[in-house]
């Protein structure tokens, strides 16, 4: 990967990073005062539903750029890099959970109001996309397991290296 790439990537890291600042300081606050008349567990529920998946996409961001920074001084394939991965996947999962928890929360909103006040065939899309956030998480656990299998290769090609300048 060359430098342009990474600085790109790591620009475009930088934005999304101000910008989910900028949405956690800025319009949750103003999500609460919108949602004035629903009941305040819903408040609280829906606002740290998304103030936390929002972390969850921070947290993502600042591991890419981590591994980014590896990969431009040429260290990716080594045990340090797993800690990041593995933190990543970490934070997929949670975002995971956190969709799936915005659908129970519709569900249980649908079963103390009357009617529908969020359509039951959305919340089942909810779980979809949490579904499918998790087969995300699975993604990176067989990425992580190929960075393991090119860690093993690199250490196993320095060990021959070795043994073959003894040789000469």
């Amino acid at each position: 990967m060359g430098r342009i790439t990474t600085t790109v990537l790591k620009v475009v890291i930088a934005i999304a990073l101000a910008g989910s600042v900028l949405v956690q300081a800025v319009l949750m606050p103003l999500l609460w005062l919108d949602l004035d008349g629903a009941p305040t567990w819903f408040r609280v529920s829906l606002v740290t539903i998304f103030v936390l998946g929002i972390a969850t996409l921070q947290v993502t961001a600042i591991c890419i750029w981590r591994l980014l920074t590896m990969v431009r001084r040429g260290t990716v394939f080594s045990h340090a890099a797993f800690r990041w991965v593995d933190i990543i996947i970490g934070a997929i999962l949670s975002a995971s959970a956190l969709t799936f928890a915005l659908a129970v929360v519709g569900a249980v909103l649908n079963r103390t109001q009357p009617g529908d006040a969020i359509a039951p065939g959305m919340v089942g899309l909810i779980c979809g996309a949490a579904l499918v956030i998790a087969g995300v998480a699975l993604l990176v656990v067989v990425l992580r397991l190929l960075l393991q299998r090119a860690v093993e290769l690199d250490s196993e090609t320095r060990h021959l290296r070795s043994e073959l300048d003894d040789v000469i």
